[in-house]
């Protein structure tokens, strides 16, 4: 009967510790106090112990409320070193760069206003920094889908093309946008990402938040970089307008290199194919390109697929960068126009030719814009 009773007791003793245990663990973790740490003791604490600083009177400042600083003799300081960058790719009719063109043909205008070129760098072969931002819907992108195998041909034969110091980040984008690998010239780290390409949950596609979130992280960043946009073009539930898009895209400065997916399949639709959400599409995606200075491509065969790859690491890696100071010195975060012309002396444009001596047509990329900055208070 006693050793019952002992055992009773040890029981209940055993449950009221667990209980007290379980009580602090439903209060949250508990943080270990360091000696060094600890919080003031006001001065009316009788527990204050002498020397401890607790109870010395404040030291006096310098300085009084009557004291004023004569702001008038302070020097001030404005700097003026506002410069205008500008990339620009002068391609033939079959996409290819033009090399060798002289500094003196070519012509900046910034709002119609002939600007001095300062600086002038041909083609070079400088390390990329490329963020893939694919879309992955399960509207238009569905497991084993035509469109799904397309999506990812694209980004797995994009990234066989990138040199190993090139940095490269993937993203994914449905109903959010989500980082599936950051910059990096890891490529087990790409792959990796890309592998996670599987089944698409979301049926939302907004184009528009993603396309601008991603350019906006990317504005910070130095040397050659731009978006690989691989998207149907397509907009279903973006909190950003088609408008404040552009704005963003404008002001971030970064080039956008768009391949239209579902052409295959719409060419297989027929005039279904071609109804005005699919070509409002098509238009979006050449206006994103076009004002960051980027290109759009709409292959509708995969034998496309590498000449598109080659045209976009030609027009990133070979390119001429023209910089200049505007002639327009106002800080007014106003959007000013940018127009790049190749012309002789006398302003006429200029007409290249081949090695045959054959007349040359060309087009010249180059970003359509950029807004001014603001005057700081």
């Amino acid at each position: 009967m006693r050793a019952s009773i002992t055992a009773f007791v040890c029981a209940a003793a055993l449950l009221v510790a667990l209980a007290a245990t379980v009580s602090a663990q439903d209060q949250g973790p508990t943080t270990n106090s360091s000696g060094t740490v600890a919080k003031k003791k006001p001065a009316t604490d009788p527990g204050a112990a002498a020397g401890d600083g607790s109870t010395l009177p404040k030291i006096p400042s310098v300085y009084t409320k009557k004291d004023k600083v004569d702001v008038g003799t302070l020097q001030t300081f404005k700097a003026d070193v506002d410069t205008v960058s500008v990339d620009v790719a002068v391609m033939d009719k079959n996409g290819r760069f033009i090399p060798n063109i002289p500094k003196g043909y070519f012509r900046v205008l910034e709002d119609n206003v002939p600007q001095q070129v300062t600086s002038f760098n041909s083609h070079s072969e400088a390390p990329m920094t490329v963020a893939i931002l694919v879309e992955f819907d399960d509207k238009f992108v569905k497991f084993y889908g035509i469109n799904w195998f397309e999506t990812l041909n694209l980004a797995y034969g994009f990234v066989s093309t990138l040199k190993p110091e090139d940095y490269v980040a993937v993203i994914a984008y449905d109903m959010k946008t989500e980082i599936l690998s950051d910059f990096t010239t890891n490529r087990m780290e790409t792959q990796e990402a890309l592998h996670r390409l599987t089944i698409p949950a979301w049926q939302e596609a907004n184009l528009f938040d993603a396309v601008a979130d991603t350019a906006d992280r990317m504005s910070g960043i130095e040397g050659r970089k731009a978006i690989l946009l691989l998207s149907n073009g397509i907009d279903t539930f973006s909190k950003l307008t088609y408008d404040k898009t552009r704005k963003v895209l404008q002001e971030a400065g970064v080039p956008i290199y768009a391949i239209g997916t579902m052409q295959m399949q719409r060419l297989m639709m027929g005039a279904a194919g071609d109804n005005i959400s699919f070509l409002q599409a098509d238009n979006q995606l050449r206006t994103f390109a076009n004002e960051t200075g980027g290109r759009a491509f709409f292959p509708r065969f995969y034998g496309e697929f590498g000449n598109i790859f080659g045209q976009i690491q030609q027009s990133l890696r070979e390119q001429y960068v023209l910089t200049y100071s505007p002639s327009n010195k106002a800080h007014d975060g106003t959007y000013r126009k940018i127009k790049v012309q190749l012309v002789d002396h006398d302003g006429n444009p200029i007409a290249l030719r081949d090695e045959k001596n054959k007349p040359l047509k060309y087009s010249i990329v180059a970003k359509t814009g950029y807004k001014a900055p603001r005057a700081v208070e």
